[in-house]
């Protein structure tokens, strides 16, 4: 019970330093007065890297450091990110005390930009090793006692714990109005929890790293490589040790499998197994798959970008009661929980087909979400300049923040969706021995899309101005016309919606888990499509 504790305050503070983090555009744009794409371009790339760094922190926690020294690690990074955000606000070091921009000076610039990649390692740190990790205690401790009840009263603790986290982050936070202590908060409860974790340092059991598969796929390339000049072996020439169906796509990896002499045989960076070989195979058949997911991404970095900057300066009033825009990260993670759970009911007698038609699903919602998203944002546009609005970037929109309620809660439905079906996939198709990686991969793709999001913002800005025409991304919101963004988005959702059928409909999708010891070769591709594409 102990260990739990003290290792489930690193996650609590996760909660609510994400909380303190989400309101970053509305601090970038109103304090520092950034232009939205800027603003929204630096949070993007942050949000970004996050998770594609979880999936290379995952390999190092495998071959090299283990669960403990990861959060070790990690966790030291993030009470320094978290200090360095709180005191890049003006009043710790800068020139002068208000929350302006003449107040922003070089000294916390240079703290702001080392702070975010270092809370990024803590977040994709934690997110790799803080869960196996409070697993492995618990179970530990559970040994010798009665562990069903240990275990339900823990996870019911710790699920009030995360609804408190959640409340004062989300309605609390928003009511302490200097930005120093909005994000030193977190950075203090950080330090704390860091501490409680430090305490158990003798009595934790370790996990020793055993090998990433990862490495195998790196031995397969390299193998490939350097046997580039053999011919394709026939089967029987082939090191396969458990009787492995050689599939007859990609056949150039075979070459990683041909036989060697006895003496070099154990030598794993000389030959591969076929196994290891078709494992790999399964990877690459994959990414024609895998890359229509990078569009979802960009569509999902919108949400705490361009949406808060929507809501920065709406009407918040409900009745008498004023709504703070952290509310609007809760209302998306609950929605995003709801339909991600209604999905999967829905689809408890279509397993075999519920990850394809769930990205599907989630694609289409995608573009339902960009057209609403357009509409509203052409809808506010009038209400600006019909109040006389446009050069007053820091003046009240007379119009309700509640009209951004049905985009929220579409692209909360696409996040969930996307993120369960997404996994399922992954589960259905990759090897075994990858599967610990299937929530990085999830949400590394959706990581891709989400920096990916910078560079069609800069390409649609671009060809926005053509022929002399203005730039539809102007230096605040109001002068931009993001509605014709949504616009492309839409469109580009709709198009990739198409490439993922075409795609989805040649993949040869495996029918239950039972055929893994009848077809060895999984995840492969319709024949047609093998001898038509996959000419390696």
């Amino acid at each position: 019970m102990a260990s739990f504790v003290r290792i489930s305050a690193l996650a609590w503070v996760d909660i609510l330093a994400e909380f303190a983090m989400y309101v970053m555009m509305t601090y970038l744009t109103n304090v520092w007065k950034l232009s939205t794409t800027h603003a929204a371009g630096i949070i993007n790339i942050w949000n970004g890297i996050t998770p594609v760094l979880a999936s290379v922190f995952a390999f190092f926690v495998d071959a090299f450091m283990g669960d403990f020294y990861m959060l070790v690690v990690s966790s030291i990074a993030y009470n320094v990110g978290l200090g360095l955000l709180s005191m890049s606000t003006p009043p710790v070091f800068g020139p002068c005390k208000d929350y302006k921009k003449e107040c922003i000076g070089d000294t916390q610039k240079v703290l702001f930009y080392t702070a975010l990649p270092l809370i990024a390692v803590g977040m994709a740190g934690h997110l790799v090793s803080l869960p196996p990790f409070v697993e492995l205690q618990t179970k530990a401790e559970n040994e010798n006692e009665n562990e069903n009840e240990n275990k339900i009263f823990m996870q019911i603790a710790g699920l009030i714990m995360v609804l408190v986290v959640m409340l004062v982050g989300g309605i609390g936070l928003p009511y302490v109005k200097p930005w120093s202590l909005r994000f030193g908060i977190p950075a203090i409860c950080s330090v704390v929890a860091t501490f409680l974790f430090f305490t158990g340092w003798r009595g934790y059991k370790h996990n020793e790293p055993e090998g990433s598969p990862l490495t195998t796929t790196a031995r397969v390339f390299i193998v490939t490589a350097r046997n580039i000049s053999q011919t394709i072996p026939n089967p029987n020439e082939l090191n396969n040790e458990d009787d492995t169906r050689p599939t007859s796509s990609l056949r150039c990896f075979d070459k990683a499998a041909i036989k060697v002499p006895g003496d070099q045989q154990s030598k794993k960076w000389k030959v591969c197994n076929l196994h290891e070989v078709e494992d790999t195979k399964i990877g690459i058949r994959m990414l024609p798959m895998w890359l229509t997911f990078i569009v979802v991404g960009i569509v999902l970095s919108i949400s705490n970008t361009y949406y808060l900057e929507q809501a920065n300066h709406m009407n918040r009033k409900l009745g008498k009661i004023k709504v703070s825009i952290p509310m609007f990260l809760l209302f998306y993670q609950a929605t995003s929980y709801i339909f991600a759970q209604f999905y999967s009911y829905l689809t408890t007698f279509t397993k075999k087909y519920a990850p394809p038609i769930g990205i599907a699903t989630a694609m289409l919602l995608s573009v339902l979400c960009c057209i609403t998203s357009a509409k509203v944002e052409t809808r506010r546009l009038h209400r600006i300049r019909d109040h006389g609005l446009l050069d007053k970037p820091d003046e009240k929109i007379p119009m309700s923040i509640f009209a951004l309620l049905p985009q929220f809660m579409l692209l909360a439905a696409v996040d969930g969706i996307a993120n369960n079906s997404i996994a399922g996939f992954f589960r259905h198709q990759t090897p075994e021995a990858m599967r610990k990686y299937l929530g990085f991969c999830t949400k590394g793709v959706l990581g891709l899309g989400t920096m990916g999001s910078v560079l069609s913002v800069h390409v649609v800005g671009r060809l926005s101005e053509r022929n002399g025409k203005p730039n539809w991304f102007q230096y605040t919101l109001n002068r931009s016309r993001l509605d014709r963004y949504y616009w492309v988005l839409a469109g580009l959702s709709a198009v990739n919606l198409v490439i993922y059928i075409i795609v989805a409909y040649f993949y040869k999708y495996k029918e239950s888990e039972a055929e893994d010891d009848e077809a060895k070769g999984e995840g492969e591709m319709k024949q047609d499509f093998q001898e038509n594409n996959c000419c390696c």
